[in-house]
């Protein structure tokens, strides 16, 4: 079985996803993650907050800045659900693979095919953003949850080029690394943001995944749910509303 987890890097969530790991047992953790992150995220020696290269373009740097700061708002560290789920698979003797793309080298090309009036849309964006802070980002998400469609609709009219680098390509380079990377048996656990789980669920629908998205995670309701389904083996492709 594929267990397609959508999370939120700012979240505090990471207790909850712990425990879908842990009682799913896989074989094999997934997570949307690069090498360079990874080592940045596990190497407990790091004492920056940043984790970049001196050649980071600064869209990257920005985007990090951001999700530190918000992620102290709501509690927790950027990054918490993907550290939470490798140290349980860790301890599972699970294998860990990362299927991302180098998130600098894909934010580069990002701002390199940006045309100068989506380039000023989106810095003006992310200097809204700043602004309203963890107000905005509940609100992003409450709006994502209620309609996923319309709500990525508006995003690729507004913003062409950041959905196509930073959710179609990626998903595309995600989709084959699961596909490369499967067990011969066993369960396994992917961990990436809600954002890319439908297009996931699309390029790999013959393998049949279950999902478990963001909105489950944070709703209590829909989270006893889905521990109670992951719990007593019933996980399937439920809704959980």
């Amino acid at each position: 079985m594929i267990v397609i987890v959508g999370t939120g890097h700012v979240f505090n969530i990471s207790e909850s996803v712990s425990f879908i790991v842990k009682n799913l047992w896989p074989e094999v953790l997934m997570v949307e993650l690069d090498a360079k992150r990874y080592a940045a995220l596990t190497d407990e020696r790091q004492t920056s907050e940043i984790h970049a290269s001196s050649s980071a373009p600064r869209s990257y740097m920005r985007s990090a800045r951001y999700q530190e700061r918000i992620s102290k708002e709501h509690g927790t560290e950027a990054g918490g659900e993907f550290l939470a789920a490798i140290h349980t698979a860790n301890a599972l003797d699970a294998r860990i693979v990362c299927i991302d793309r180098d998130a600098e080298e894909v934010m580069a090309e990002m701002e390199a095919e940006m045309k100068l009036t989506e380039r000023l849309r989106y810095r003006l964006s992310a200097y809204t953003d700043g602004l309203l802070g963890k107000r905005r980002v509940e609100k992003v998400q409450r709006d994502f949850a209620v309609d996923e469609d319309a709500y990525m609709h508006s995003m690729r009219r507004r913003y062409p080029t950041l959905v196509r680098k930073l959710i179609d390509e990626r998903d595309a380079y995600m989709a084959e690394r699961i596909r490369e990377n499967l067990p011969a048996e066993g369960n396994t656990v992917v961990i990436v943001g809600d954002a890319h789980v439908e297009g996931l669920l699309g390029l790999l629908s013959d393998l049949e995944p279950c999902r478990i998205r963001l909105s489950d995670l944070l709703d209590p309701f829909r989270l006893n749910r889905v521990k109670d389904a992951v719990w007593n083996d019933e996980l399937g492709n439920g809704d959980w509303n």
